[in-house]
């Protein structure tokens, strides 16, 4: 296998601004120390993909109503626990007598419900296609298990509608280091049109750091040329997985969603159909979307306008410990690995 590391050290070409949009690739960049390798003419930057940082404050604001009303748990991951919404984070409401609880797996969910009828238990579904394949999984077992008072809160995202939306409003991406979760249920073919329209390329990546690497050198190599290429094939087919996507097809539909920074997107979000809407904890209408701290930028982190480290509050106000916002909470937020890494650091 080549080593393409003296080629990204020592490229000299013309600039190249390619963009992950997984967080999880974000964490893994950092963690390899990835930008340190690379010269000064490929930049890397940070997308829209920690679905715990696109969640708009509205929906956090809803979590907070419902775990603050008798007979109502909410149920969610630890990362969405210390997000601000417009008022008060679920942290804040848990101080305040809500009754919120962290799970590790939605499937937990179910074992919860089950052993307490009396309660409705509101799992906080955020999530991309990935995720909205588990939350498929967690309807169709509480339907055969009979599992009346299990009900899920909505925010799952489609990954390409927001890269059309980065493409036409942000530009100045070159290539995209396409989402390796993502692709394993929708398949890297998906990207194809995305290529096509904007003349850029798109590597479906893994998560260590010699596959980034490769992933980032093969799209140095191939600027502009509409291609996609997948460099995941041990997990990521052209089609991807049919039968998750006909469970997710089963129980959702595509419908316009709100992103943070940028708005609401047609078609980019998954909401329960009508015949499921039993399931369904109020997610309509959580669009709204404010700064709990006035001078946060994480909408322009989001969408790649600026590196964290060009926050005026990066690393001085907002620190893992004092997060200022969505991105610096969780640990796929793109200045949260800023900062635990150095990377940017002034």
């Amino acid at each position: 296998m080549t080593d393409v590391r003296p080629f990204l050290k020592n490229y000299d070409g013309p600039p190249v601004r390619l963009m992950e949009v997984c967080g999880t690739h974000t964490a893994a960049i950092s963690k390899n120390g990835i930008a340190r390798m690379l010269s000064p003419a490929i930049r890397l930057i940070s997308g829209p993909g920690c679905p715990v940082c696109v969640t708009v404050t509205a929906y956090i604001d809803r979590l907070v109503e419902l775990s603050l009303r008798p007979g109502t748990v909410v149920l969610t991951f630890g990362d969405l626990m210390r997000v601000p919404g417009g008022r008060m984070s679920l942290n804040d409401a848990k101080a305040a007598g809500g009754n919120v609880r962290m799970v590790y797996s939605p499937m937990d969910a179910l074992r919860l419900a089950e052993s307490d009828p009396k309660n409705t238990y509101v799992f906080a579904a955020v999530g991309f296609e990935t995720t909205s394949a588990v939350y498929a999984a967690l309807l169709e077992d509480a339907e055969s298990e009979r599992i009346g008072n299990l009900k899920l809160l909505t925010s799952l995202k489609i990954m390409p509608p927001v890269i059309d939306w980065v493409c036409r409003n942000q530009g100045g991406v070159d290539g995209f280091i396409a989402p390796g979760h993502v692709s394993v249920i929708t398949g890297c073919k998906i990207y194809q049109p995305l290529a096509e329209r904007y003349g850029i390329p798109f590597v479906v990546a893994g998560f260590e750091g010699g596959q980034l690497l490769d992933a980032i050198y093969a799209l140095v190599k191939l600027r502009g040329r509409p291609r996609v290429m997948n460099l995941y094939p041990s997990a990521v087919r052209e089609n991807g997985n049919e039968e998750a996507r006909r469970a997710i097809r089963r129980y959702f539909e595509p419908c316009a969603a709100a992103w943070r920074g940028m708005g609401t997107i047609p078609g980019s979000g998954l909401m329960l159909r009508k015949e499921y809407s039993r399931f369904d904890a109020g997610s309509a209408g959580l669009d709204e979307d404010c700064n709990f701290s006035p001078g946060c930028l994480c909408a322009k982190v989001l969408t790649g306008a600026i590196s964290p480290a060009d926050c005026p509050r990066f690393g001085r106000l907002c620190t893992p410990q004092t997060p200022q916002g969505a991105c610096m909470v969780s640990q796929e937020g793109s200045c949260y690995n800023y900062y635990i890494s150095g990377r940017g650091s002034k």
